[in-house]
């Protein structure tokens, strides 16, 4: 039950449950790029959104969105790598 696509963000035509990639750009430019590629059908505990792999400090580029989970990557791995990794969960809302 897992489909992939490997592309830029421009380029897919299709509707995900998550759109996963590793930071490409700020979190606002990406969401402008992808927000509409993200399917209205919830099919999973965790709301459809975006999953982005981050690293530093993410208080301020993060601050206009409320409703992200951010996921230490150090809680999971030991290699100094995921020292300052993290997965950015952001819930993408359609107006009903």
């Amino acid at each position: 039950n897992v489909r992939t696509t490997h592309g830029r963000a421009e380029t897919i035509k299709d509707e995900f449950d998550f759109i996963v990639s590793r930071a490409v750009t700020t979190m606002p430019t990406f969401v402008s790029w992808v927000k509409q590629k993200v399917s209205k059908e919830q099919n999973h505990p965790l709301k459809n959104g975006i999953l982005y792999l981050k690293g530093g400090d993410l208080t301020d580029e993060l601050q206009v969105y409320r409703n992200t989970t951010i996921y230490d990557l150090s809680d999971y791995f030991e290699e100094d790598f995921f020292e300052t990794k993290k997965v950015v969960h952001l819930p993408i809302k359609y107006k009903g």
